[in-house]
This record gives C-alpha cells, structure tokens and sequence, in this order.
C-alpha cells in the first residue's frame, strides 16, 4: 500500500479518536455536573430538614397496612399514609405563648406563624377492627440547647396541654406548662382505648420558644430541632 495512503488513513482514524475522546469527555463533565447538583440538592434537603421546628408525624407502617391506621391532614382521607410532614419556619425568634392565635387548632394541616409551627392532623382507624394505640413524641436532634426554652403545645381533639422541659436549675416545671418532657429524649406520650373502625383522633402540634423563659438567651441563637411524633397499635378486637 502507498505510504501516503496509510498516512491518509492513520490521520482519519486518529482524528475519529480525538473526536470520540471530545465526546466523551463532553459526556464525563456533564455526568459530572449532574452528580454535584444531585449532592448539592442532597445537602440543602438535609440543611433545610434540620433547620429548627422541623416536625414529623409516623404510624407504623405493618400497623396501616394490616390495621388500617392511617394519618390524614383533614377529616377525610382518600388514600392510606403512614408518614406527614409539617412545614418548616426558617430563623424563628422568641415569642409569648399567650400570643399564639385564639384559633390555632382549628385549621387543617401546617399553618404557621412568623415565629411558631402549627401542624394539624389526624390519626384515623381506617380498618374494620376496634384498636387501642399509643403515640409518643421523640427529640430527634436538638443543638446549642434550644430545647431549653422551647414550648409544645398538643392539642388532642381540642384538650390542650403546653409541655416544656424542666427548669434548667433542677427547680420543676416551668410556670407557663401543663407537664415536663418525659425524658430529655421524650416530649410526652398519648394513648387511646377502644379506637372504634372509622373513628379519628385530631391533633394540633404548636412550636414555639418562650421568650419569657429564663433560658431563652443569646447563646441558644442558631440552634435546631428536629421533633417525631410515633404512633403504633398495641391491641386490636
């Protein structure tokens, strides 16, 4: 074969080697880039989730299948849900409880304020079975000690108990609760007898910090917390 003929066909295979190369560099970079904006996406979600207030509601999924115990945002429902999440309030600032809404259990679903959550749910007996339950609300992270002046109120079916951790110098409940935390893990625990099938337990959930507190200081500025709130059947008929 002709030297100028191999040189010819050497340079076009070597120019569809420099193409194919571009090419999948091109490709490479762009995977790239979709792989940072999916980890960037990743970390705002878990930033956002863990900002303060954040707030979840759960029943035991073996529960809503098998029991019917499901969670709705209104009275009625159209679908089984095992899992709610409250909206979150960015950079909440102190308050009084006595200036929370007249009305804040009587709107469905989240219905913040500028500086409290309130979350409105409910907790129906979608089976055919009578049930007993219990619900217990956990701590799932909390940082610089905001838990410390923080306020929950819970409302169930409109019976109101305001829960708040106990006096950071060991001296009981703080003057403006109804009941201490359970535990420094645990917010307060309900429970229900004799859930007839159909029947639903409404609940409001309000998060505030107390300004009146003593331990509502500079230092707990920038902190968070996460809240659960678990319910699980422990006797059905």
């Amino acid at each position: 074969m002709d030297d100028k003929l191999i040189d010819v066909l050497e340079l076009r295979r070597t120019a569809k080697e420099v193409k194919r190369h571009v090419v999948l560099m091109r490709i490479l970079g762009l995977l790239v880039i979709i792989l940072v904006l999916i980890v960037a996406v990743a970390y705002a979600i878990s930033y956002f989730y863990d900002k303060f207030g954040s707030f979840t509601v759960k029943v035991n999924k073996y529960d809503m299948v098998h029991q019917g115990l499901t969670l709705s945002e209104t009275p009625e429902y159209d679908r089984s849900i095992a899992v709610l999440n409250a909206n979150i309030v960015y950079d909440m600032t102190n308050i009084s409880g006595r200036d929370l809404p007249e009305n804040i259990d009587k709107i469905n679903g989240s219905h913040n304020g500028d500086n409290y959550i309130a979350y409105t749910f409910y907790l129906i007996n979608s089976g055919d079975d009578t049930i007993s339950y219990t619900g217990e609300m956990v701590i799932e992270n909390v940082t610089k000690k905001v838990d410390e002046a923080v306020r929950i109120a819970v409302y169930k079916n409109g019976e109101k108990t305001v829960y708040g951790k106990t006096k950071s110098n060991g001296g009981g409940m703080e003057s403006d609760c109804d009941s201490e935390f359970l535990t420094s893990g645990i917010v307060m625990r309900t429970s229900s007898e004799g859930f007839k099938a159909n029947e639903k337990d409404k609940f409001t959930v309000v998060i505030w910090l107390e300004g009146n507190d003593p331990d509502c200081i500079d230092d707990i500025i920038g902190g968070t917390l996460k809240l659960g709130m678990n319910f699980k059947i422990t006797e059905s008929t």
